[in-house]
């Protein structure tokens, strides 16, 4: 079995930082996911497809794929690169450089 650990990005309607930095350990599928003929639902016949396991943290996560030995990709996350924070009132500056004036 393989595994993808990785840690989610906050949702976008979050404006905040998230509460809870987690780690989760997601199994690939092993099967094709295919529409069932009555009902037009998809499915599988992969019992792990929707397993999801949170962890405290990566080296948590990492131990247990080693543990139960599974092959495992750990994706890290990006680097943040913040934006200083800018005054509405600096829109209107008058020592801002003036851009696109020829």
């Amino acid at each position: 079995m393989s595994a993808r650990i990785y840690r989610p990005s906050p949702s976008a309607m979050q404006s905040g930082p998230p509460r809870a930095v987690e780690w989760v350990l997601e199994f690939t599928p092993s099967s094709p996911v295919r529409p069932d003929s009555l009902m037009g639902w998809q499915g599988s016949a992969d019992p792990l497809q929707a397993t999801i396991l949170k962890f405290p943290t990566q080296d948590a996560a990492v131990a247990f794929a080693q543990r139960q030995g599974y092959d495992f990709v750990v994706e890290t996350p990006g680097v943040k690169h913040p934006v200083p924070p800018k005054n509405y009132s600096a829109n209107f500056a008058a020592d801002k450089p003036e851009f696109g004036r020829f």
